[in-house]
């Protein structure tokens, strides 16, 4: 008969982390969606000091097919891919348009350059700051340093722990599995940081201030297009990140991040050794 494996609940995340986490969420769909607009405005990326925008190794549009019909694309270093209703030719009020992404994924919905670029720029000073504090804070904590940090040993249970996670089997532990610290040093150690120095690289005030920013990116178009890329990057992160959610325990991992309280596995108490028998005593 199988027995249910005792368990009991600790405090996994500080009032710090939760802030952190639910604050960053806003501000990264924030940014995500306000970069789409101002990627709308021009929806191509390029690469190198020179280039001089006639031929983008990305770039998102519509055009007549052979009869004569509009055609969204989406084109990748010369391969066209057709994606009429999603990108590049999509509805807007009800009447078809012209539209690297569609109303729905941008803000605000309407072709609107300056509001889209302020409500960046705005989640972008919240992002930057509240992500440099957490990083400090990270760093100094024995308790974070404890739960993200990868200690001796770990990293020989990598392909242990991927076989578990491709079986969907998911022990609840106090500390985070050698896949989660890797991917959560680097989202906040490469990828964030990259978002912030790659979007102070574009501005013109940055630019001036900072110069060798351009060359360590290779130009403003070059660190366009590493933002645009590190962004769809986190989109995958949190795509996966929100699907290990719901198969590993929606409410445990919710309660984890609005309470901090987070329910584990116990651990067996080891069982005592039986103690050798000492034999009969003399005159028994």
């Amino acid at each position: 008969m199988h027995t249910q494996r005792p368990t009991r609940l600790i405090k996994r995340h500080s009032l710090a982390t939760r802030f952190w986490h639910w604050v960053n969420a806003l501000c990264l769909l924030v940014l995500l969606m306000s970069g789409l607009q101002i990627f709308n405005a021009h929806p191509a990326l390029y690469w190198g000091h020179d280039s001089n925008f006639d031929a983008p190794f990305l770039s998102i549009g519509a055009q007549r097919d052979a009869s004569g019909d509009p055609m969204g694309y989406l084109r990748i270093d010369g391969l066209q891919i057709p994606t009429t209703g999603v990108l590049g030719w999509s509805e807007v009020g009800g009447q078809m348009q012209v539209r690297a992404f569609p109303a729905w994924a941008t803000l605000p919905g309407p072709q609107w350059l300056s509001l889209g670029r302020q409500w960046h720029f705005t989640a972008a000073w919240v992002f930057g700051v509240l992500l440099a504090a957490y990083l400090i804070y990270s760093l100094l904590s024995r308790r974070r340093r404890r739960l993200i940090g990868v200690h001796r040993g770990e990293l020989g249970h990598f392909g242990q722990e991927v076989v578990q996670h491709a079986k969907f089997r998911f022990p609840r532990m106090r500390d985070y599995n050698i896949i989660q610290k890797l991917s959560y040093l680097l989202v906040l150690f490469v990828l964030l940081p990259l978002m912030i120095f790659t979007g102070l690289t574009m501005s013109p005030t940055m630019d001036a201030a900072w110069p060798w920013l351009t060359h360590v990116f290779g130009g403003r178009q070059s660190a366009r297009s590493i933002h645009f890329i590190c962004a769809f990057l986190l989109v995958g992160f949190f795509l996966v990140h929100l699907l290990l959610v719901l198969v590993s325990g929606v409410f445990n991992n919710m309660r984890a991040m609005i309470t901090g309280g987070y329910r584990i596995d116990d651990e067996p108490a080891a069982t005592p050794e039986p103690q050798a028998s000492e034999g009969p005593r003399h005159g028994e």
